[in-house]
């Protein structure tokens, strides 16, 4: 009698290997990490497989674990296999050494994202030579209406793409300065694709301002942004004008790079 695709399908399944996905999902959701016991109770599995599981995972380096606090967390190494998955013509390597030259010019701390399912992730960063400067966590889920790297693609996107992101949005307000629907943030991003620069101005955190600018691949689309942040006190309009200017270089150059030239908007 012929197996059933049903039947086929559940021979092939390897539970383990579900079982350490579901683990790795699980943690990518949980940036201050899990313990054992509560890994096991989200994924209703045994605590002999969740601890082989989770060992094989650390000693892989997938997984970080913290003895003092007994959790497990999602390590670097699985932010660099996912970005690989998205990444063309080696985008990190060509983008690292620009961060830190673009960092030396501005002082501020220079961050590199590119977009995710729902928001912008951060990836890197070359952080500032002032005594305060600001430093995110890698894997780092951003808001696209109140970000300068979340305007800065989402005015280069071709409309299906902005559209499927549109949709998801909630619009949260942060304060009274928070862009809180779709009419005027499609005025902003109109604003960005004409001057390549996007800002956020006290939109999500009081007396903190981003500038950003998109990166674009040879088929105009923005594959990444580069931003700064810092506090307002040091960032007066004619500092804010120097340092859109050094970003805007920045990307372009890298643009450049990546194939990108003023015809391919008009593909």
């Amino acid at each position: 009698m012929e197996n059933t695709k049903e039947e086929l399908e559940e021979s092939y399944k390897v539970p383990n290997l579900e079982k350490g996905i579901a683990v790795l999902e699980l943690l990518s959701e949980h940036s201050l990490g899990m313990t054992l016991q509560e890994i096991k109770s989200q994924l209703d599995i045994s605590q002999t497989t969740a601890y082989r599981i989770l060992n094989t995972l650390v000693r892989l380096g997938y997984l970080n674990y913290n003895e003092a606090a007994r959790k497990y967390r999602s390590s670097r190494k699985m932010l660099t296999v996912g970005f690989r998955s998205i990444q063309e013509h080696n985008l990190l390597q060509i983008v690292l050494p620009k961060l830190r030259e673009l960092r030396d010019v501005v002082k501020e701390t220079v961050c590199f994202g590119v977009m995710g399912p729902d928001k912008a992730l951060f990836i890197e960063q070359a952080i500032g030579s002032h005594p305060f400067c600001f430093v995110l966590t890698p894997g780092k889920e951003i808001e696209l209406h109140c970000s300068a790297p979340g305007k800065a693609m989402m005015a280069h996107f071709p409309d299906n793409v902005r559209d499927s992101y549109l949709a998801k949005m909630g619009y949260e307000r942060h304060n009274s300065r928070t862009i809180v629907n779709e009419s005027d943030y499609l005025k902003e991003l109109e604003k960005v694709r004409k001057t390549g620069i996007a800002f956020d101005r006290e939109e999500e955190l009081g007396g903190v301002i981003c500038i950003g600018s998109a990166i674009l691949n040879y088929d105009a689309f923005p594959c990444g942004s580069i931003w700064i942040s810092g506090p307002k006190d040091r960032l007066p309009e004619k500092t804010i004008s120097f340092i859109a200017a050094a970003i805007l270089e920045c990307t372009q150059t890298i643009s450049f790079e990546l194939g990108y030239n003023n015809d391919s908007q008009k593909k």
